[in-house]
């Protein structure tokens, strides 16, 4: 799954394009908020930003090998962190409420037997339908 995701990254002319102005106004940006603050970094990265915009829009195709580098390394991290994000969620939101339903003897689903009962089927009130009641039920 995550080697076909890979394979099936765009590296054409026109991503390449996108991608060294998309970055390149990225890294003067975050030149600008450097300046800023008063570091002295903030000229490697507007190196590094009017580099990558000329590149995108004068040579393109040099700027493909990083892009597919830089795309294969953001569809790795968007893998780790989606199982990252959904392990935190299920140990900590879903587990817990999990054991407070439990010790509160919570059935959400109305599982339990109840032996007293002749049958476990819902009755529905009766009313009279409608032409509206099926049109736009979504």
């Amino acid at each position: 799954m995550l080697l076909e995701e890979i394979k099936n990254i765009k590296s054409d002319e026109a991503e390449s394009k996108k991608f060294g102005i998309t970055i390149g106004i990225v890294s003067i940006l975050v030149a600008f908020v450097l300046f800023y603050f008063g570091k002295e970094s903030y000229q490697i990265f507007s190196i590094i930003g009017g580099l990558l915009i000329i590149g995108g829009i004068v040579f393109p195709n040099l700027l493909k090998p990083i892009q597919k580098l830089w795309m294969t390394l953001a569809v790795i991290l968007g893998f780790v962190m989606s199982r990252v994000i959904l392990l935190i969620l299920f140990y900590f939101v879903v587990t817990p409420i999990g054991l407070l339903a439990k010790i509160s003897g919570k059935d959400f689903l109305d599982l339990k037997l109840k032996k007293d009962q002749k049958s476990y089927w819902l009755t529905r009130e009766t009313k009279e339908y409608l032409k509206i009641d099926t049109e736009r039920q979504f």
